[in-house]
């Protein structure tokens, strides 16, 4: 049985980010991920200014090798009526294949890592919690998304009283013919609403690679709005009309749907895991990474693991997320004061959907930095484990 200080289960950006910012302290840490990477993720891919400042990376560095489409600004509207276009004079977030952001986030990280091994089994014997019979850890971190084995272990995710967010979305290359012909600009992705207000869909140009796809509350309707919107885009000329492949499903939890504890005795979930989206976009990289952090100074200055010793870390999410009994509005992809009746006006302004929509909903910018100690990252060589 190898002993670890620390086990996190999930190499995503929270995994990632918690592994990376735990690097100086000394502990011998353990990350583990069903997937190997580079891996495919299902997800729009768009990262806000505040996740780069907060995982100090230099987007002019990370673009040397990596696709980055800086944004500048949004074309918003509801699906079968005309979109607004706004241009924000600045670069106001920024496109990234997730393939290629989550295998960076990963390689950056200098802790032993057990990829492409998927969970059997997590039990306690002796006061610690014993994974696939093989690690053994007196804290375990649950990272590994909506359907987190760690999550699931305490009884949240599929089949518990969660009601999630589902979505279909699809990225490819395109061919130089389509490439040549798409109206979708790479500083300007298109977001557009349901017209009942459950769901949104998108469009999102990054150089040469385009991610549609649409989300929904309603999850036994999702495939039908799929299919009207893009037709529509189709015969607008938005999308090609030859899409290569299929749709990929995904679900997540947004933060004021989420019943699930974020902390038990040596069990902490992060990230996706805990239920932490942005509740009008879904975005989850940002509550991923300032979840990770968060944990990461918890971990820092307490020496007992106990629930007790851990609810710091619960408060501090609290604070910076707001407390679910609080925060029914937030809780939904549009809130309530936003009526269908009023939303089809609502959309055609430009202060709305600019100064609400973009700024408020879908960047964020409305919220502050995190103030947490800066992670001083000390040097070591990973360790890769395969399976037998």
């Amino acid at each position: 049985m190898d002993y670890y200080d620390l086990i996190i289960v999930g190499g995503g950006p929270a995994g990632s980010t918690l592994a990376w910012a735990l690097q100086n302290t000394g502990k011998r840490i353990l990350l583990i991920d069903k997937a190997r990477f580079p891996r495919d993720k299902s997800c729009a891919g768009w990262v806000t200014p505040a996740v780069f400042d907060a995982l100090q990376i230099t987007p002019g560095d990370y673009g040397r090798d990596h696709v980055l489409e800086p944004v500048r600004g949004f074309r918003i509207g509801m699906i079968g009526r005309r979109a607004v276009e706004n241009d924000h004079g600045e670069t106001v977030s920024y496109g990234v294949r997730r393939s290629e952001f989550d295998h960076y986030l990963l390689s950056r990280t200098r802790t032993d890592q057990a990829l492409d091994t998927p969970i059997e089994s997590i039990y306690q014997a002796n006061g610690n919690w014993v994974i696939n019979h093989r690690w053994e850890t007196p804290l375990l971190v649950g990272a590994g998304g909506h359907f987190c084995p760690v999550a699931q272990y305490i009884g949240a995710g599929p089949g518990s009283r969660e009601s999630v967010v589902t979505a279909k979305e699809m990225e490819f290359e395109m061919t130089p013919e389509q490439a040549a012909t798409c109206q979708v600009r790479g500083d300007r992705p298109e977001l557009w609403f349901c017209g009942d207000l459950r769901g949104y869909a998108w469009i999102f140009r990054k150089s040469n690679h385009l991610n549609v796809g649409l989300g929904r509350e309603d999850p036994r309707r999702l495939s039908r709005h799929l299919e009207k919107f893009i037709a529509l885009m189709q015969k607008q000329g938005r999308i090609p009309a030859d899409l290569p492949g299929r749709f990929k499903g995904h679900a997540y939890l947004l933060y004021d749907h989420a019943e699930r504890p974020l902390v038990d005795d040596g069990l902490m979930l992060i990230g996706d895991a805990a239920g932490l989206a942005f509740g009008q976009s879904g975005e989850g990289i940002r509550p991923a990474v300032e979840s990770a952090l968060i944990a990461a100074n918890v971990i820092r200055s307490e020496p007992d693991l106990t629930a007790r010793s851990l609810q710091p870390y619960g408060e501090a999410i609290a604070r910076r997320f707001g407390t679910r009994s609080m925060n029914h509005e937030s809780g939904a992809l549009v809130p309530d004061w936003v009526k269908v009746p009023l939303a089809a006006s609502l959309m055609k302004s430009h202060w709305f959907t600019r100064k609400v929509v973009a700024e408020r909903w879908f960047l964020h910018q409305q919220v502050p930095p995190l103030d947490l100690p800066t992670p001083a990252p000390a040097g070591r060589e990973t360790a890769y484990w395969r399976p037998a």
